[in-house]
C-alpha cells in the first residue's frame, strides 16, 4: 500500500511515498521511508507524528493512501506567543 511521509524541518521539508505493508505501523513506515536519515534531528521517542493532522502513536497502524506527519517541537509557548500579539495590539 501506498502511504506518504511528511516533515518539515527548520530549512527545507521532505514527502517521501513508500510502499509499505498491509497492517504497517507508523513507526516502521517512517523507518522505512528513510526520513531519519536525511533528518537526524528527528527523534521519535521525544516528537509527536499524527495522520492527515491528527496525533496518532507510533504503533498505530495505517491505511493504504494515508499521509504520516512527523511534527517539530513547538519553540515557544504559544500562549506566551499571543500575549505577545495582544500586547502589540492595543
Amino acid at each position: 500500500m501506498k502511504i506518504e511521509v511528511a516533515y518539515v524541518g527548520r530549512h527545507r521539508q521532505a514527502l517521501l511515498s513508500v510502499n509499505a505493508e498491509e497492517g504497517a505501523t507508523l513507526e516502521a513506515v517512517i523507518r522505512q521511508s528513510g526520513i531519519l536519515v536525511q533528518f537526524p534531528e528527528i527523534d521519535l521517542a521525544v516528537q509527536k507524528v499524527g495522520v492527515f493532522g491528527r496525533a496518532r502513536a507510533l504503533d498505530a497502524t495505517l491505511r493504504a493512501g494515508e499521509r504520516v506527519e512527523i511534527y517539530r517541537p513547538a519553540t515557544a509557548d504559544p500562549a506566551l506567543a499571543r500575549q505577545g500579539e495582544e500586547a502589540g495590539d492595543a
